[in-house]
């Protein structure tokens, strides 16, 4: 049995009780100072039970210009759930050894890729999607990058596919893209994210 702890906080505590679904722009730098102050680590197997705590989850989309980095989970993964879904974000649960959500999040780039470089990380919106058994106890802080040609692969080839894709290749598995991952691409894709800056870190 895991003894992990991951980062959460009170589902009252995000924004509007996450009584809200999809992709939410206003108040994502607000919540970051929200999970520095409220957030707790707590037993990873409760968790996924308790839906009074959403797991605070950074979720990277890395892009090269127009394309997205497209990732298939295999059946090697831990999460049946996940298992043969496609994905265009790169993140994790936080834990105790984490400085902070950032401090994640790069921990979660080196396991996840291998690349020679580290991106600026730039938070730009809110995730939330209550409808599915995973979903309702995660909340999603959006992070966008770019690769600016330079190459990334997958580090754990047993259990994950990875490479740089046309939006049109990732349209092509919209059926199979992990209900976060679709939310996302949708919202980049019509725009509602459009303009958001990809260099800058916090």
């Amino acid at each position: 049995m895991s003894d992990e702890r991951v980062l959460v906080v009170p589902r009252a505590a995000v924004p509007d009780g996450a009584d809200w679904y999809g992709v939410r722009l206003a108040g994502v730098v607000a919540f970051l100072d929200v999970v520095a102050r409220e957030g707790r680590f707590l037993d990873r197997e409760a968790m996924e039970r308790d839906r009074a705590f959403k797991q605070v989850i950074p979720y990277l989309v890395l892009r090269d210009g127009p394309r997205y980095f497209l990732m298939r989970r295999t059946r090697a993964g831990g999460d049946a759930r996940l298992h043969d879904r496609w994905s265009i974000g790169v993140g994790g649960h936080l834990n105790p050894g984490d400085a902070d959500v950032f401090g994640g999040l790069r921990r979660e780039w080196r396991e996840e890729l291998d690349a020679a470089f580290e991106p600026g990380f730039q938070p730009i919106a809110l995730l939330n999607d209550d409808t599915t058994e995973v979903g309702a106890v995660h909340i999603g802080i959006i992070v966008v990058a770019d690769a600016a040609g330079r190459p990334v692969r997958v580090r754990e080839t047993d259990k994950l596919d990875g490479l740089f894709a046309e939006p049109a290749e990732v349209r092509a598995v919209a059926e199979r893209l992990e209900t976060w991952s679709a939310l996302v691409f949708e919202a980049l894709e019509s725009g509602a994210l459009a303009g958001m800056p990809t260099g800058a870190t916090r």
